[in-house]
């Protein structure tokens, strides 16, 4: 094994968010003869220029310390945090090579992308909460959403929906908690409103207000898909999947850690909309992925993969609700796609080894 690709992550108290898939990780760069390690910001030796590398051990993990890792992924997820202090430093210091480039919180991705004329007829209306814009969006809008600047796994999100005076509140905290409550007016859901940031914001993170989409696809459900776009072996960006998401009944959102199900694509739709016309939805799907891609590396460099939230209404238009640059990919696996599943966990690595290939030409 010659080359050594790191993969930055978070490690607190209870250990990794995602060992499942950082366990792939590492097993699929042994399958391609390449070394794969974990780390952490506090693993980072930089007086003796080590690293104390994590990989699997039986149920768990064991560490030994490592060479200096050749190119890194960077898999984590930062919240400006006291716990996460260590992260800037090794991020920024210009230490690593890195494969993707750091992105910015889900609002100002929306502001950059409401700027590109081939993407903004695409984006639901999104602006920051306060209670002027709560006021002026639940007026124009039967529905809101209320989302952190920084949230993964459809967590402290929101819906908001206007039913005569009442207002339904359905969400879920960022401890997964779910939470269903009906207010008499505008009054009161502007002081629950504001007691729901205070509650559920991390650190000095800001939330927004996006337009609720007409996406009722199932009777009391909530329905997106979620596309992965991914660069492959020869840095070019491929779709690798879409599958369906449709949440419990009278969740806020459809993600599967908060008990969502997976669906096939092709078949959801063409059982919605008929064949040709799911072809067609996909195709789009497939095509926005991509010109969007592109727009976001022109402003923020190098990138590796997205994970594109769509949302779908019922006239069958398409919308980009959110896109995540470390996204899951375990809608493919809870489809039983396991050839796309591991395809989706290569595809960084090949990607880091291309990197590699061309500085080595470079050099030369």
């Amino acid at each position: 094994m010659d080359k050594r690709i790191g993969i930055l992550v978070y490690r607190g108290d209870k250990g990794y968010g995602n060992p499942a898939f950082l366990r792939r990780l590492v097993e699929e760069g042994t399958s391609m003869g390449v070394e794969v390690f974990v780390f952490s910001p506090q693993d980072v030796d930089r007086i003796f220029h080590q690293i104390r590398g994590y990989e699997p051990y039986g149920a768990g993990w064991k560490w030994r310390w490592r060479e200096w890792p050749d190119i890194v992924i960077d898999y984590y997820r930062y919240y400006p945090l006291a716990k996460h202090r260590h992260y800037l430093p090794v991020r920024e210091g210009s230490i690593f090579r890195f494969a993707n480039n750091r992105f910015a919180n889900k609002f100002r991705v929306h502001q950059i992308l409401e700027q590109e004329p081939e993407v903004y007829q695409w984006l639901p209306e999104t602006v920051p909460f306060s209670k002027k814009n709560l006021s002026d969006m639940i007026k124009k809008h039967p529905r809101l959403y209320l989302k952190p600047s920084n949230g993964t796994a459809g967590r402290s999100i929101l819906r908001i929906e206007r039913k005569g005076d009442r207002f339904l509140l359905c969400g879920r905290t960022k401890k997964q908690g779910q939470k269903n409550e009906i207010l008499p007016n505008t009054a009161t859901l502007t002081q629950r409103i504001k007691q729901w940031v205070e509650q559920e914001k991390r650190g000095d993170e800001h939330f927004f207000l996006q337009q609720g989409l007409d996406l009722g696809l199932l009777s009391d459900r909530t329905v997106d898909a979620r596309l992965l776009i991914q660069k492959d072996g020869q840095g070019v960006w491929r779709t690798t999947g879409m599958g369906m998401r449709v949440g419990p009944a009278h969740s806020s959102t459809s993600n599967l850690h908060g008990g969502g199900t997976a669906l096939p694509a092709g078949q959801f739709l063409s059982s919605r909309f008929g064949v040709d016309l799911a072809e067609i939805i996909i195709h789009q799907c497939q095509e926005l992925a991509l010109v969007t891609a592109e727009k976001l590396e022109s402003h923020f460099g190098q990138m590796m993969e997205f994970g594109f939230d769509l949302g779908i209404d019922t006239e069958g238009r398409v919308w980009i609700i959110e896109i995540n640059p470390k996204p899951g990919r375990d809608i493919f696996r809870k489809l039983g796609q396991l050839s796309r599943y591991r395809q989706a966990v290569r595809r960084p690595l090949e990607y880091a080894l291309h990197l590699l290939e061309k500085d080595s030409l470079v050099s030369q």
